[in-house]
């Protein structure tokens, strides 16, 4: 995303644009823009300018085939939780009878153009095609490597799922996709997604934009999926902070039965802080949401930043030992791993007792 291909990709960025939502100021919205109360984000287009006309990091590899490819089943039914890593952001989460989607992109470029922009380095661990019927595709927010438009277009004409994202995206989703449906929600709201399980968002320390002139004017955050076995936190892209946003992820939902946490996309720090956590700064949100079990996402995709392609996986190793992290605690799965997941159960000492994943 460097040079010419960063330049290309900013003209491209400059046609887009638009009011995504209109509604009453709240404590997150001023009647035109979203916003972190009290967490003001400082950093903008010219830093990100600077940032691309510096040297850059580490250069990756074109191309790493993928070890791993999973064939997820139909349905997983109960309190049993199979988690299978696709890539970026994207996960499937089967349990409770739903089959559950996160951030979907199956496209060769996180870009608006098919012509520049970050560039896949390795294949989705799940071929589309292999794809169980999904009932539920949850999107965070609308950075293109997270609301990738072809990818929800061919999920929606082929499923017709329940589309949940925050205020503002289903208007991007309908000026891009004919007859889509999806659902608009705020923080804090709660909406019931089937066979007894719901979502709530919560909200992230992030930003959005499509083009130069939309910036936060649709909202971003987090997850919470509540089923059987203890609820599910999918944190997409975050800063860490000062960690509030996940003390109060707990004190609200926790303990959490399994979450996700990107360690990708954190330098340089001078720029990425605010909006993208380090590996240590994940396992500190992972310490500070009382999660028993949790994976990395945002890893050995999309070279979408300066740290080096294995870097955010060694960084996660490191910082799991500094902060005393029994190993399985928080994986870093390649593209095309799947693993099962225990109940959720609390120790006779009222805290969580976290049984190992599986395999």
């Amino acid at each position: 995303m460097r040079g010419v291909g960063a330049a290309l990709l900013m003209l491209a960025l400059a046609g887009c644009g638009g009011d995504y939502y209109q509604g009453p100021p709240s404590p997150h919205f001023d009647g035109e823009r979203f916003f972190l109360p009290d967490d003001p984000r400082e950093t903008g287009f010219l830093d990100f300018v600077k940032w691309n006309l510096e040297g850059g990091g580490p250069d990756w590899p074109e191309w790493v085939e993928n070890r791993h490819a999973d064939t997820p089943p139909e349905r997983v039914e109960g309190e049993e939780l199979r988690v299978s890593f696709v890539n970026h952001a994207t996960v499937l989460i089967q349990t409770g009878g739903l089959n559950i989607l996160t951030d979907p992109i199956w496209s060769e470029r996180a870009s608006p153009v098919s012509w520049a922009g970050p560039k896949r380095v390795r294949a989705p661990g799940v071929a589309f095609d292999a794809l169980p019927k999904i009932d539920v595709v949850l999107i965070s927010h609308n950075h293109y490597d997270h609301l990738d438009l072809p990818t929800i277009e061919r999920v929606w004409r082929r499923d017709r799922p329940l589309i949940l994202t925050p205020l503002g995206n289903d208007a991007i989703l309908r000026d891009g996709i004919d007859g889509i449906e999806a659902t608009p929600m705020d923080w804090g709201q709660s909406l019931e997604i089937g066979n007894g399980l719901s979502a709530t968002l919560e909200p992230m320390r992030h930003w959005s934009r499509r083009g130069l002139s939309d910036t936060n004017k649709a909202l971003w955050g987090a997850f919470v999926i509540h089923g059987p076995g203890g609820p599910i936190y999918f944190m997409a892209d975050t800063g860490y902070g000062d960690g509030r946003i996940f003390r109060a992820a707990a004190e609200k939902h926790g303990p959490f039965r399994f979450a996700l946490f990107p360690i990708g996309a954190y330098k340089p720090e001078w720029f990425m802080a605010y909006a993208h956590m380090t590996p240590r700064d994940a396992v500190r949100a992972h310490l500070d949401s009382r999660a028993c079990r949790s994976i990395a996402t945002q890893h050995l995709t999309f070279d979408m930043a300066d740290e080096g392609y294995e870097e955010p996986i060694r960084d996660l190793e490191a910082a799991k030992a500094e902060l005393g992290l029994v190993p399985d605690a928080f994986r870093a799965l390649e593209n095309g791993q799947a693993i099962t997941v225990p109940p959720l159960a609390m120790g006779p000492d009222g805290r969580p007792a976290c049984a190992p994943i599986g395999p």
